[in-house]
């Protein structure tokens, strides 16, 4: 976060503020204080100037209104007039005397003594000659030098009522208001002073009012970064103090709410890295916004580099949702994702996630692969179907028969007999079927034990071909390609017996006539590798792999025939793989078929049968 600076910051904005108050105060003060003076000072100074006309007034009047005699030594008018006048002095006021007949008798202003006896034809001086006889009083503006000029029109009288001339004076008010600037330039000056103090003290207080503030704003960006660990000081108990302990205890919840929220983060953070399944986060409009590594694993895509692209397009989704809203309406999905190599299916959950207000903020996708669910899936489909028609056929067969006789046939002797056979024939094979089906179930449950012992493999295998050649068919015969010497195996004598009768069987069933089974034994390093190889049919190369699947059959009607379950070889591969061998197959059509098998030698058995 950038510093704020000086001229940006609170700090001045409260000094500006108080500058501002303190300069209208002095404003208003100065102008009531200016206004006020100016009218006191200029009253005084008129009323000053009107007492000494009153004066002058009451003196003149009575020289008027003497009566003189005709000795020498008497005073004239004239003489007690310019004698009354000159006791006033020049001055900052100038004054005339003068008559009814407008001549000026007598002046104190000595550079205008040569008006004397010179008529005046000043206006405010005729207004006061008879016969208006009017008192002038008035303010005006010397045109020469602008100075203020308070003028004084005053008639005299003898006696009551008889007019003798007038007393006109003019005063310079300037000093007056030479005395007012000066009054405002103290004023000013002693307001600059102030403002300048006041300034100085203005930045102390805003300091103490914005030093805790701006603590808390360097403790709230420490706070944005994540670090609670320092107080704000509390340097009063006022609202300032309030509020910084406010903030200290905001700092002390947030730290709480921050760890409890980092810990959740990293217990999902764990939960989602740790997942076998994918989870991908979304907004509102698809874009994702969260993946973990098994999501990434999943659709084989780097979590890093799928963040913001769309939902609908990473999860190959176009052709079965067209807006990123029908996600709400779509719940769960399968989605493939299988190439010519490899079949992959996903099956994704959708969730929808909405704030307080039920808004659609964002979507949940849960994936996880369902390739192998989907494969036993579609084998259980298949094993049921199967099932179904394997033991359709028999039953059917027999209703065709049990009706036959139904219908009388259970009379006929010969026919009957055989229809008999029949039944029987097919209710042996339905049970050794569901004695196979059995068999298996067990084996899936784990509920199917082995006794395993110590076996010589070679004489043991030597006693099962010793009984297939007591009821062989005349036209097969057994070729044996046995090792000497001792072998020993770790193994259930029961169901080894039935593996080998297994293969051993069914080589017999598809042998032609005249045909070889040539049984093989071979020592490895560590285990023992058994193939049966007849001259049958053969087996297509596509259909070799799938010879070993529950009820799977490459030639069904020839199996069907010789009554066969489709079984044998899926319960040998189950046994052969509990004793920790493997068994495969390989074949040519019109060449025969060859199935091996390994069995681990004693001392190298797999650990878990010590």
């Amino acid at each position: 976060m950038n510093k704020v600076g000086f001229f940006r910051s609170i700090q001045i904005k409260f000094i500006i503020i108080y500058i501002l108050l303190l300069l209208v105060a002095i404003q208003v003060i100065g102008s009531f204080f200016t206004t006020e003076l100016e009218t006191e000072l200029v009253d005084s100074y008129k009323s000053s100037i009107n007492e000494r006309v009153n004066l002058l007034t009451h003196n003149l009047e009575q020289a008027f209104a003497r009566e003189r005699g005709d000795g020498e030594d008497e005073v004239t008018l004239e003489e007690e007039i310019r004698g009354i006048v000159a006791e006033v002095g020049s001055g900052d006021m100038s004054l005339q005397v003068i008559n009814e007949q407008s001549r000026v008798i007598a002046t104190n202003n000595i550079q205008n003594q040569n008006d004397v006896g010179k008529k005046i034809f000043d206006e405010r001086v005729q207004q006061a000659l008879p016969p208006e006889s009017s008192v002038i009083k008035k303010e005006m503006e010397d045109r020469q030098t602008q100075d203020q000029l308070y003028v004084i029109a005053q008639p005299l009288y003898k006696e009551e009522g008889v007019a003798a001339g007038v007393l006109y004076i003019i005063a310079n008010m300037e000093t007056v208001y030479n005395q007012l600037q000066s009054i405002n330039d103290i004023f000013l000056k002693g307001s600059i002073l102030a403002i300048v103090v006041s300034a100085f003290i203005g930045i102390l207080v805003a300091r103490t009012i914005t030093k805790p503030i701006m603590e808390m704003r360097r403790q709230a960006q420490l706070m944005a970064r994540g670090d609670f660990t320092q107080k704000v000081n509390v340097y009063g108990r006022d609202e300032i103090g309030h509020l910084a302990e406010t903030f200290n205890d905001l700092n002390s919840r947030l730290k709480h709410s921050y760890a409890t929220i980092e810990e959740e983060r990293r217990k999902l953070s764990s939960v989602l890295s740790n997942m076998s399944d994918g989870v991908i986060a979304t907004d509102n409009t698809g874009a994702i916004t969260l993946m973990n590594e098994a999501a990434g694993r999943l659709i084989s895509h780097d979590p890093d580099d799928i963040i913001g692209e769309l939902l609908i397009d990473v999860m190959q989704l176009e052709d079965k949702i067209v807006d990123i809203t029908e996600l709400q309406e779509s719940g769960s999905m399968i989605i493939d994702f299988s190439t010519e190599e490899e079949e992959f299916l996903v099956r994704a959950n959708f969730s929808t996630v909405v704030d307080d207000e039920e808004e659609v903020t964002g979507f949940i996708t849960v994936i996880s692969d369902v390739t192998e669910q989907e494969k036993v899936e579609q084998e259980r489909r298949e094993f049921v179907s199967n099932v179904s028609h394997e033991l359709r056929t028999p039953l059917t067969t027999m209703r065709s028969y049990i009706e036959a006789l139904n219908d009388g046939a259970w009379k006929d002797k010969e026919i009957a007999p055989r229809f008999l056979d029949v039944a029987q024939n097919e209710t042996d094979r339905m049970i050794r079927m569901v004695n196979d089906l059995l068999q298996l179930s067990k084996m899936d449950a784990k509920e199917y034990p082995l006794q395993k012992e110590r076996t010589e493999f070679v004489s043991y295998f030597h006693q099962i071909i010793d009984r297939f050649e007591m009821n062989i068919p005349e036209h097969i015969t057994l070729q044996r390609d046995l090792p000497r010497g001792k072998y020993l195996v770790w193994l259930d004598k029961d169901k080894m017996t039935q593996v080998l009768d297994n293969i051993i069987s069914n080589a017999i069933k598809y042998s032609p006539e005249g045909g070889t089974i040539q049984l093989k034994v071979e020592s490895n390093r560590h285990h023992l590798l058994v193939s049966i190889q007849d001259q049958g049919m053969g087996i297509a190369y596509d259909k070799l792999e799938r010879i070993f699947e529950r009820f799977y059959r490459a030639d069904k009607a020839r199996t069907r025939k010789l009554g066969g379950t489709g079984l044998g070889l899926a319960i040998a591969k189950e046994l052969v793989e509990v004793h920790h061998g493997k068994i495969w197959a390989k074949s040519m059509e019109g060449k025969g078929t060859t199935i091996f098998f390994t069995l681990p030698l004693m001392n190298k058995k797999w650990r878990g049968d010590r």
